[in-house]
Parts: C-alpha cells; sequence; structure tokens
C-alpha cells in the first residue's frame, strides 16, 4: 500500500470526514521523487467542532507520529475544517507554497 494510500485510510477510520482530500506534494520538494515524504492533507470531519485549529493538527498529527519520528513523513500541510468551515470557505482549500527548504536539482 502506498504512503498515500495509508494516510487516507488513517484518516478515514479515525475521523469519519464528509471531505478527504490528501495530495503527494512530494514532486515540489528537494527530495527523491518517490519518497512519499510531503502530503498536503484537507479532511473536513465533525470530530474538529469545538476544537482549536491547534488540536485539530495534533489530533492528525498523532495518528503520523511513528512516520513522523522516523522521518518517513517529513511534512504535512494541515488544513482542518468542520463541515460548517468548509461550506463557509465554498469547498476550497488553500493553494500549498512553493517549496523554500532548496531548488529542484537538474
Amino acid at each position: 500500500m502506498s504512503k498515500k494510500a495509508d494516510i487516507e485510510t488513517r484518516l478515514r477510520e479515525q475521523l469519519q470526514p464528509a471531505h478527504l482530500e490528501v495530495v503527494d506534494e512530494t514532486r515540489n520538494h528537494n527530495v527523491p521523487e518517490d519518497a512519499e515524504s510531503h502530503f498536503k492533507i484537507v479532511v473536513v470531519s465533525e470530530r474538529f467542532d469545538g476544537k482549536p485549529l491547534v488540536a485539530r493538527h495534533r489530533l492528525v498529527n498523532e495518528l503520523f507520529s511513528d512516520e513522523i519520528a522516523s522521518g518517513s513523513i517529513h511534512a504535512l500541510a494541515l488544513h482542518t475544517m468542520t463541515p460548517e468551515e468548509w461550506q463557509t470557505r465554498g469547498g476550497e482549500a488553500p493553494q500549498s507554497p512553493p517549496c523554500l527548504g532548496g531548488g529542484k536539482k537538474s
């Protein structure tokens, strides 16, 4: 199973999201293309109701704590919203900024 598929499975099981997007953004970073190490996650869940942003991010990060600690997942760009927030945003998540950690080598 790919890392992306594993992330999707865990998020679906733990958060029962109304909307989920997992985007492998590894290609935008100065790492081997097959590294599967940088992900953008957009997750909309009622489990976030009443929780501040930092608590939402901690909840998601805890699901992948082993992978983050080992370095197999280097970065998670998290966009965590309640269904109401998602609707207010018009069903759109912010675009990821370009990587500032070094350019791609030609």
